[in-house]
């Protein structure tokens, strides 16, 4: 897909090149709502309403900064983060690095597989282990999306968050039991804080969920897929639409994550249980699997079957749109990295299998309730792996050796560089909890 879509000339006018260029970022956005975010922000929400919606808007905001320069890597060198390291880094660093960021993949799928299997067992009552077996049959939907091109891809991609987007919509400004406190909500930006207890942790899986090391490495990549002339006004143009891009992008996803968190401040905020049908109580409690209550009690706490079932199909298209990226990912990782090139198809699966198969034996082990354990193993994953492509990103782009003028300027290596440090010290203050946590999985609690 290298060079494939053709960007008409400057005097074409702005609308003409922003509409060749728009696309990479939408793919990358869907990384940033993607069920691993849905769990903290629910659990924000819910448990001190809208008291960490400052810290959504934070992680977006790194997020933008992050994927703004792995976009202005990638246009200006005209190479992906991955042959970046290969080249510059010493030769030794390439394996280390290469299986680092797959296991970065492996957790990020292991995650979004987990959401798609929630969405089709809440949906049609498929029990969880079959709802992930089905999930790696995804592989026939991506084969055939990479035939059609890359402009399709991202058209699909795009009406997969365009359909979390309505559906949470409806769900917050149809619904007439849902109306938010937008002063409040406003107060909640503007007046950040940690005070209460335990609003630290939820702020660190909420920030943790948000930046994803392999949406670096792809970003980097996607934006060769224009056919870029390497003139300098033909570079600043191209860093221009995919900062604009990335921006727009990014600020959709802010909306669908500040959207969750909005949803489950309304609806289970004060609250400590809910009787469903049948007459079974749900007790809410911070360990909690917030997805999977989500979906039992929106309908009797709102009245409408509709909020659950909208819940659900959002779930499943975030799930399904985030795989087709990761599996991307694992493709510019594996040739970037070490210059291997396999069928699509194959790396699929074996991407797909490695991620699953532990989630298969895990839930037929200990049952549906194990998921919430399985994706807080994911994010401590990716909490491990960021600063390992954060730091080379930066390095990269902050050197005029390797970008020329196209370099950071203050601007981007101030953001650039807080953030990395941030996000950093974050991990690094969280990682005894994480620990903590991935022991409690592998050993069966």
């Amino acid at each position: 897909m290298h060079g494939t879509v053709e960007v008409p000339p400057a005097r074409s006018g702005f609308w003409r090149q922003w509409r060749a260029f728009v696309g990479p970022a939408i793919l990358i956005s869907v990384g940033y709502m993607d069920p691993g975010n849905w769990g903290t922000d629910l659990a924000g929400g819910a448990q001190f309403k809208y008291g960490l919606l400052w810290v959504v808007a934070l992680a977006s905001f790194m997020a933008v900064i992050l994927q703004v320069i792995s976009a202005r890597l990638g246009v200006a060198t005209g190479k992906d983060l991955a042959q970046c390291s290969r080249d510059w880094f010493p030769a030794w660093t390439r394996w280390p690095n290469w299986i680092s960021m797959e296991l970065a993949i492996a957790a990020t799928d292991l995650a979004e597989s987990l959401g798609s299997a929630v969405a089709l067992n809440l949906l049609f009552h498929i029990p969880m282990a079959w709802a992930i077996v089905i999930t790696a049959f995804d592989v026939l939907l991506l084969l055939a999306l990479q035939g059609l091109g890359m402009r399709m891809l991202e058209a699909v991609v795009a009406v997969f968050v365009a359909t979390i987007g309505v559906c949470y919509g409806i769900e917050i400004f149809v619904l007439p039991q849902t109306q938010p406190g937008f002063l409040e909500m406003g107060q909640a930006l503007l007046r950040p804080d940690l005070r209460q207890s335990g609003m630290l942790v939820v702020a660190i899986g909420i920030i943790g969920a948000t930046v994803m090391p392999h949406n670096l490495y792809l970003h980097s990549a996607l934006v060769q897929s224009r056919k870029l002339k390497r003139d300098e006004n033909s570079i600043r143009s191209a860093i221009r639409f995919n900062t604009i891009d990335s921006a727009v992008a990014l600020t959709i996803a802010f909306f669908v994550n500040a959207a969750i968190l909005v949803l489950a401040a309304m609806v289970f905020y004060g609250k400590t249980s809910v009787s469903v049908a049948g007459g079974q109580i749900v007790t809410f409690s911070p360990d909690s699997d917030w997805i999977r209550i989500a979906y039992l009690t929106l309908a009797p706490l709102l009245g409408a079957t509709l909020a659950s079932t909208l819940f659900a199909v959002a779930l499943l298209a975030s799930g399904q749109s985030s795989t087709i990226t990761g599996t991307l990912a694992g493709q510019v990782v594996m040739e970037g990295f070490m210059n291997w090139r396999i069928r699509p198809w194959i790396r699929r699966m074996i991407s797909r299998t490695l991620a699953v198969a532990p989630a298969i034996w895990i839930i037929s082990v200990r049952g549906n309730g194990s998921v919430t354990d399985l994706v807080n193993l994911s994010q401590v994953l990716l909490c491990l792996e960021l600063p390992f492509a954060m730091f080379p990103l930066l390095y990269f782009t902050s050197s005029r050796k390797k970008m020329g003028r196209w370099a950071n300027g203050w601007f981007l290596l101030a953001l650039g560089w807080g953030s990395a440090l941030l996000i950093t010290a974050m991990d690094i203050y969280s990682l005894p909890e994480a620990l903590k946590t991935a022991w409690h999985v592998i050993s069966n609690g």
